[in-house]
């Protein structure tokens, strides 16, 4: 159900006596509503705040929905929803009794558009969505929405491996999770190796081992790939693998431990100790994990710290009776929010892109709880509860993580107080009107010009952002092997150049960042690894276009005997200068320019890793996975596959007379 309409015409609209509850009625997605209406003279030609917010009352209907508030320059400043579009919008329109941080948005408000919607429920999934994409500066917003990763024990192949997986559930198989970190999963993954033997190789490498690899030989994978255990036995580790991460742990630490006291009774001493390890690696997984509600099962657990201003939102994950590890956010919110209001925004966008739990327990009472509890089952397919305990297990857990996020939220206040000093310092030591927002710093990595990368790194009032962190594969071939001031040039020019027709397309001219932005889009400060020669390329570029004013740039460079402590400061117009050893502000350059080398050495051998395992037949096009795989299991190597003739190649699976003709004209130019 979708339509414009001009003053006073309702189309578009459900009748204010429609029925909502057809149970026979088809399912209808949310349907926007463009207001296609501009204030006329008679109207007055500057509406702005209540009075324009006042203007669009008398055309809306008594239905639920969503609504976003927007200036004179388009931004949205504010999407919520409502019950009743025409009551809430109303109630904005008085223009008084309204607390600070809405009487500012208010008066900021030019226009507005809504979204009418079946029901408060679908209004409220909306409004989710249309924070998290517009990012409102008068919401909450969940500023860290990095998706968790999830163990997965593949279905689809004769023989399942375990897998650490991010990212859409798109192959076949069993997911658990989430974790709350990628060194959790690994941690699990690799005591889960110990105990079940179960492999972790890619389909491609299976298909093509012909001998056990080292994981065989070490004892953490039973070797499915070359048939060292039968495939029946195999299935049967799988099975047990899959049960532990179900939640049925007791027993199957039960059926070890009864397999390791049969194996003892018979004197098969060396089958027992291999069982006396499975049940030690299995152990080890339990321990790891700290906290293990028994009367848990499923659950997340919520708790908000506020001082200082900001917000700290603790969540454990509890699955299958399991704890499997926590995660502290930092939303984003104007001061005059309190915490229920605060987490209750949160809890709708956290699971925005994530399956709910069945459970999910919060330290304090958020406003229409029973809607979001009713909006995530309707989200989930099955019954969600959102629960405030009082007492027992489920509150202790809940202490525990509140606990957890007054401890979190005071070290990050205590290491925002000094990150604010030392950007002050280092506004003050190179001549800036006012501390830093945005610092990017530049670095190069390369062996002889082979696999050469730059790499950006970039800090701000938080400390390091590395969401904002870039890599740039340097792509000239005109650029001479070793040459450091041409690759600063091609990194420096695609990162500007990119800046600006980003910045173009949405904010025309302008190039600075609206200040209530945590991290800008813009750098105010350029550091460059190097002298004065990578300080001219890096000007060069902004000069060339039209930056000289937008962003100072500095060149750091290694001191006498590349010393630390030594360093020398480049700045265009003036003349280069050294800081005292024991300066603050030296130690925290020094700290930004190691964090970019780490940085670009890392990104470097990542690429020459790369580039040093890639198989020959990657280059043929044509040539895929399955491809790729059929040939390796046909010939054994990619070198085989080189050496094979036409003929050959056509017995291969897949492989049609065209195609083979196309593999064997890559290996051999010259025939």
């Amino acid at each position: 159900m979708t339509g414009k309409f001009a003053p006073g015409d309702m189309a578009g609209f459900p009748p204010e006596n429609a029925v909502e509850d057809d149970d026979d009625a088809p399912t209808v997605a949310p349907a926007e509503i463009a207001l296609d209406w501009t204030p006329s003279a008679t109207d007055g030609d500057n509406l702005s705040g209540a009075d324009a917010i006042a203007a669009f009352v008398k055309r809306l209907p008594n239905a639920p929905g969503v609504y976003r508030m927007m200036n004179a320059a388009g931004d949205v400043l504010y999407v919520g929803k409502a019950r009743s579009l025409k009551k809430r919008v109303a109630n904005y329109a008085q223009g008084r009794g309204h607390a600070n941080r809405i009487a500012r948005m208010i008066r900021e408000t030019k226009t507005m558009e809504f979204v009418v919607t079946r029901t408060e429920t679908e209004a409220l999934l909306l409004e989710i969505n249309l924070i998290k994409r517009m990012k409102p500066r008068f919401n909450v917003l969940l500023r860290d929405d990095k998706s968790f990763p999830y163990i997965l024990l593949t279905g689809d192949h004769g023989s399942p491996g375990i897998f650490k997986h991010r990212g859409a559930r798109s192959r076949g198989g069993d997911y658990f999770g989430p974790f709350a970190s990628a060194t959790a999963v690994g941690r699990t993954i690799n005591a889960l190796q110990r105990a079940f033997l179960l492999r972790t190789c890619a389909d491609s490498v299976f298909e093509a081992r012909t001998r056990p690899c080292l994981l065989f030989q070490i004892k953490r994978c039973a070797g499915p790939c070359t048939g060292e255990i039968p495939p029946a036995d195999y299935a049967e580790l799988v099975v047990q693998a899959r049960d532990f991460l179900s939640g049925k742990a007791s027993g199957v630490k039960a059926q070890l431990a009864g397999a390791m006291g049969a194996a003892a009774e018979s004197l098969d001493f060396e089958r027992a100790a291999v069982y006396r390890d499975r049940l030690s690696a299995l152990s080890h997984v339990t321990a790891q994990q700290g906290i293990n509600p028994s009367g848990v099962e499923e659950a997340d657990v919520f708790a908000i710290h506020q001082e200082g201003g900001q917000n700290c939102i603790e969540v454990f994950f509890f699955r299958t009776g399991q704890n499997w590890g926590n995660r502290a956010y930092f939303p984003r919110a104007d001061a005059s929010f309190g915490p229920e209001e605060v987490l209750g925004s949160f809890l709708t966008q956290f699971y925005d892109d994530k399956p709910p739990p069945r459970l999910m327990l919060l330290s304090h009472e958020v406003p229409e709880r029973p809607l979001i509890a009713e909006a995530l089952s309707a989200k989930a397919e099955r019954r969600v509860e959102v629960a405030v305990p009082q007492r027992g297990e489920k509150k202790d857990l809940v202490d525990h993580a509140r606990q957890n996020a007054c401890e979190t939220l005071g070290r990050r206040l205590a290491e925002t107080s000094t990150q604010a000093r030392l950007l002050a310092g280092f506004a003050e030591t190179f001549g800036l009107a006012k501390p830093p927002r945005r610092i990017e710093v530049y670095d190069n990595s390369h062996i002889m010009g082979t696999a050469a990368v730059g790499g950006m790194i970039v800090a701000g009032p938080e400390g390091f952002a590395k969401a904002h962190y870039r890599k740039f594969n340097i792509r000239s071939t005109a650029i001479t092997p070793g040459d450091d001031f041409a690759m600063m040039r091609e990194v420096l020019e695609r990162r500007f150049s990119r800046l600006v027709k980003e910045s173009a397309e949405t904010e025309g001219d302008s190039v600075v960042a609206a200040d209530d932005e945590s991290m800008p889009d813009w750098p105010d400060v350029v550091l460059i690894d190097g002298g004065q020669g990578q300080l001219a390329a890096a000007r060069a570029i902004l000069d060339g276009l039209g930056l000289s004013d937008k962003v100072t740039a500095v060149g750091v460079a290694k001191g006498q005997d590349r010393e630390a402590g030594r360093e020398r400061f480049f700045m265009t117009g003036k003349p280069p200068f050294s800081l005292p050893v024991r300066d603050p502000v030296l130690y925290f350059v020094q700290r930004l320019r190691d964090e970019a080398h780490r940085f670009a050495i890392g990104t470097h051998r990542a690429r020459r890793k790369k580039e040093l395992v890639r198989n020959p037949l990657d280059e043929i096009d044509g040539i895929g996975p399955t491809r790729k795989r059929a040939l390796l299991h046909h010939f054994g190597t990619a070198k085989a596959v080189s050496r094979a003739g036409v003929a050959d190649l056509v017995a291969v699976d897949g492989i049609s007379e065209a195609m083979a003709k196309l593999i064997h004209a890559h290996f051999h130019e010259s025939s």
